[in-house]
């Protein structure tokens, strides 16, 4: 396998990241940009060109990181030859919200081979389900099939998100994933979060699907708010600082929701995926130290798996979330990574709407929200 990025502005055009070396034909093109540039297409359109036969994937962030550096306003691709691997490209609309079951099952049925190894899946980030999208994905999925990937991002506006098409054309309310096919790749994977949960834990008593409406009999938006102070007045954004810690049931693994909008008239809450009625919540806080520690867990994670040999890729996907925490030290959470995984993986990825993984290697895949989440590559004799 062999790696090569390269950064895109409109002042720049593009340019080789330092220390790569661009002597191969790249079979796959992974791309985060800003959305003003995504959408915008030029940057795109312009390495498609130079690179016809490559399948591109990707979409909008909410910052994009290129090795240990998280930047904003830019177009990074990352381009990678596969020398032992095959891969298929394969995009779905998503009409609305309730089709989002249907077109994770849709996406793995167009992918199923007897040597599909891993689906790394982007889907836009706003008109999903990201709970239904990955159920979706989980139904149809052979027994020793993995899937990772994440929901493209908007910066903390929520306004609009896109994805790429094969041929690097920018598309809205869609999916797209990769399966890569063959017995030569490693891939490995891993989650974490790092926030601390506070306050009471509270009854969901009514809720439909992504949508919450009450909280112990009272409606979730005036309860949450109540919970925000000072901070309500910037709703949806500054959910991000205030997730939610959902369980449910007792003893099942708690996930992370973040909001993705509010209906001051239903007096409801929209998240990136489900919370079920008769599901527990608590608020959550962010803590820096924990957050970083978090991400290097997601690191350590992925490692439990790999024997012997560094990984060639690694890609990240963080939750905007945490960057808006983070702010100017933000780079120390990718830095934790590199930390552990060594200098060896080429680092990418991007801050997103939603994270798609297993906990681990022997568990199922999840949608979560603030959390590091890594998907990493290798292929082998």
């Amino acid at each position: 396998m062999k790696t090569a990025q390269l950064k895109f502005t409109p002042e720049t055009d593009w340019q080789t990241i330092e220390n790569s070396n661009i002597n191969f034909t790249p079979t796959l093109a992974l791309i985060f940009g800003s959305t003003k540039l995504i959408k915008e297409n030029t940057g795109v359109r312009k390495l498609k060109e130079k690179y016809p036969q490559t399948l591109f994937i990707g979409g909008t962030s909410a910052g994009e990181i290129c090795g240990t550096s998280v930047v904003d306003d830019t177009i990074i691709a990352t381009l990678i030859e596969f020398e032992k691997t095959t891969i298929k490209h394969v995009t779905k609309p998503v009409s609305n919200v309730e089709e989002s079951f249907i077109v994770g099952e849709k996406i793995v049925e167009d992918l199923i081979a007897s040597d599909l190894k891993h689906v790394f899946v982007m889907s836009e980030g706003l008109h999903i389900n990201g709970s239904e999208l990955v159920r979706g994905l989980r139904s149809k999925l052979p027994a020793g099939v993995s899937a990772t990937g994440g929901l493209a991002g908007d910066g903390a506006n929520f306004s609009e998100t896109y994805i790429l098409d094969e041929n690097g054309l920018a598309l809205s309310k869609s999916v797209s994933a990769i399966g890569f096919y063959g017995s030569n790749l490693s891939v490995s994977f891993g989650s974490m979060g790092g926030w601390d949960s506070f306050g009471v834990e509270r009854l969901v008593t009514k809720s439909t699907n992504n949508v919450l409406y009450e909280l112990d009999g009272k409606p979730a938006l005036d309860l949450y708010k109540s919970f925000l102070g000072e901070h309500a007045s910037n709703l949806p954004a500054s959910g991000l600082l205030f997730p939610l810690n959902l369980r449910t049931e007792k003893d099942s693994e708690p996930v992370v929701r973040t909001i993705l909008a509010v209906d001051e008239e239903k007096q409801s809450l929209t998240f990136a995926g489900d919370i079920p009625e008769g599901s527990y919540v608590r608020l959550m806080k962010a803590n820096f130290d924990r957050l970083i520690e978090g991400a290097m867990g997601a690191a350590k994670g992925t490692l439990k798996s790999i024997k012997d040999e560094d990984p060639s890729l690694a890609i990240l996907i963080s939750c905007v979330g945490r960057k808006l925490v983070l702010k100017q030290i933000i780079e120390e959470e990718v830095e934790g990574v590199q930390e552990i995984l060594g200098t060896v993986p080429t680092l990418c990825g991007f801050y997103s709407y939603g994270e798609i993984s297993p906990f681990s290697n022997d568990a199922k895949c999840e949608l979560h929200n603030q959390t590091m989440t890594i998907t990493t590559f290798k292929e082998i004799n």
